[in-house]
């Protein structure tokens, strides 16, 4: 029986195939827990440092030193596509991101460029820094938000807790949504193809905001654009995890929107939440990011849970069910890693 390579263990696992350990790697894992990366973001903007290759691609191999993680996730951010289709974009210190021209009719939507995804190609250098840089040691993540995600922020102008506005917009104006998804989903495949084009081996899609959807509306509204924009990307050859916060209502619903993985949060159990979708898919998941801050005894029993109810099934990547958290002390994501690798699989075939 065919066991993954150490640089492979990541992929193999999106394939569901046998791994000498869990795979682990974490959201967010390149952020400001780490002081090298307080270092540079001191001097840079976010933007700033999204745009510069250099830049990004430093940053991104931050934490597969620091971490000895299984992949390496590109350093960039999900609303980089709303620039190039004519949003302004800027991030404000203790707001977070702005859109100052957010939309509001059906004419907003009609100047929404598709033509210009090459704009991005300052992602797909870095990414290409970072291969060089690795050596194939590790694969490199890209990523794309989810068509929701990004339309509630091109909405909204900015995060939200209530997307009044997405939610009108939505249920108001069936037309206007659509064809505002379906540009969406233009630009994020082209974008997600630079990526991969560039040497990214996955892609992940983030739905951050779909949890505030009902299961109705995430069927009629959403997954057809989620589904087109993963069968454009795994088109490419790629892996592709569909990773939704707050959906563990409706995860047959996501996971019928395709992915090789489905990566969840938090609020479900991880076996219960492979259940759910049939173990069609890998899983991805899911640890509590305040996690990281419990006494490290504490943490230990958490992960031997988590590890222990995804059992030896081949296809689980071990994650955070979110992103790390700024203040998160790095030894205990260091303590993470090594507690997954003490946890070895037994070998097992392929279902």
């Amino acid at each position: 029986m065919r066991m993954a390579s150490v640089n492979g263990r990541f992929l193999d696992a999106c394939r569901r195939r046998s791994t000498d350990f869990r795979p682990v790697w974490f959201m967010r894992q390149a952020g400001r827990y780490l002081k090298p990366y307080r270092d540079i973001r001191s001097k840079h903007s976010i933007l700033e440092m999204c745009k510069n290759a250099e830049l990004a691609a430093a940053v991104t191999l931050q934490p597969v030193e620091i971490l000895d993680v299984d992949a390496a996730i590109i350093f960039a951010d999900l609303l980089l596509p709303v620039e190039p289709m004519g949003l302004k974009l800027e991030y404000i210190s203790g707001e977070g991101p702005l859109i100052e021209n957010a939309i509001t009719e059906a004419g907003d939507i009609d100047d929404l460029s598709t033509e210009r995804t090459d704009d991005l190609r300052y992602v797909g250098e870095a990414i290409k820094v970072v291969t060089r840089a690795l050596g194939g040691r590790v694969p490199v993540i890209g990523f794309v938000g989810a068509p929701f995600t990004l339309a509630s922020y091109m909405i909204e102008g900015g995060a939200s807790k209530t997307f009044v506005k997405t939610k009108k917009l939505m249920l108001g104006d069936e037309t206007m949504w659509r064809r505002l998804m379906g540009k969406i989903v233009d630009v994020l495949g082209d974008f997600a193809g630079i990526q991969v084009g560039a040497g990214a081996k996955a892609i992940q899609v983030f739905d951050s905001w779909v949890g505030a959807l009902s299961p109705e509306d995430y069927v009629r509204f959403v997954q057809p654009y989620s589904r087109a924009l993963i069968e454009r990307i795994r088109a490419t050859g790629v892996p592709v995890i569909h990773f939704g916060t707050g959906a563990g209502g409706f995860l047959r619903e996501l996971h019928a929107a395709g992915g090789d993985v489905i990566g969840v949060d938090w609020r479900i159990n991880i076996d219960q939440a492979w259940t759910e979708i049939g173990h069609r898919s890998a899983i991805q998941g899911n640890l509590d990011p305040v996690a990281l801050f419990a006494p490290l005894p504490e943490l230990r029993t958490k992960v031997t849970d988590l590890l222990k109810r995804t059992g030896t099934r081949p296809g689980h990547i071990v994650n955070l069910g979110h992103g790390i958290l700024p203040e998160t002390p790095v030894d205990h994501v260091k303590a993470v890693v090594q507690m997954v690798r003490e946890f070895p699989t037994r070998k097992y075939d392929q279902n």
